[in-house]
């Protein structure tokens, strides 16, 4: 077997929202206690985020998922639904605009503070 990343864990204010809010736009599932002091998010098979509540400021945390055009789809229709503003740049004003530089299409958002998000059709990172 290879590498693979098995979880991490996400530093916000309120690990419960931000979870629940998390798993709620990838459609995936959560639950409220995990391991130790851990709210998990199931992403898929292979990664669990562990959401704990920072003491005090935290740096800012970026994690992005690669998702099919139709998940994409309807993540961002969840993220409509649920009024959260996004950008096409990991940094910036919101602009609710979709990037598609990179051959694909990408957008961020946080949600809550301190965690900036990332979903994209197509890797700029790791190119066919």
């Amino acid at each position: 077997m290879g590498v693979e990343l098995d979880h991490a864990i996400v530093q916000v204010r309120d690990k419960r929202a931000a979870a629940e809010l998390l798993a709620h736009l990838l459609g995936v599932p959560w639950e409220e206690s995990g391991s130790g002091r851990f709210t998990p998010v199931y992403v898929n098979d292979g990664l669990t985020l562990d959401f704990d509540e920072a003491d005090g400021a935290s740096a800012v945390q970026h994690f992005c998922f690669r998702v099919s055009e139709e998940d994409f789809d309807g993540i961002l229709a969840r993220i409509r639904a649920n009024g959260i503003e996004y950008r096409s740049t990991p940094h910036g004003p919101v602009d609710r605009e979709i990037n598609t530089r990179n051959g694909g299409r990408n957008i961020y958002w946080e949600a809550p503070a301190g965690v900036v998000w990332e979903i994209l059709t197509v890797s700029y990172a790791r190119q066919p």
